[in-house]
């Protein structure tokens, strides 16, 4: 048995991160549209919030995958 994660949950992990991305993104426009800031800048904050947005939520998402992996190679141990 793998200790690899199903499919399903991988898939999941990696479109959380694009989810994560967009999230990151409208909360940085709506701050740089908030903030007065125009032009450039708006697509500077933006796209700076959507890397923090999806860094942050990649992290979730990997420390996610390897709990899953080890609790399923203690469930498979135990059997």
């Amino acid at each position: 048995m793998s200790a690899l994660p199903s499919v399903l949950a991988r898939v999941i992990a990696f479109a959380s991160i694009f989810v994560g991305a967009g999230a990151g993104g409208l909360i940085g426009h709506a701050f740089a549209d908030l903030g007065g800031f125009s032009g450039l800048m708006i697509g500077v904050i933006t796209f700076a919030s959507m890397l923090l947005g999806a860094g942050g939520v990649a992290v979730v998402a990997v420390l996610t995958l390897r709990a899953f992996g080890e609790w399923e190679t203690i469930r498979s141990d135990n059997q």
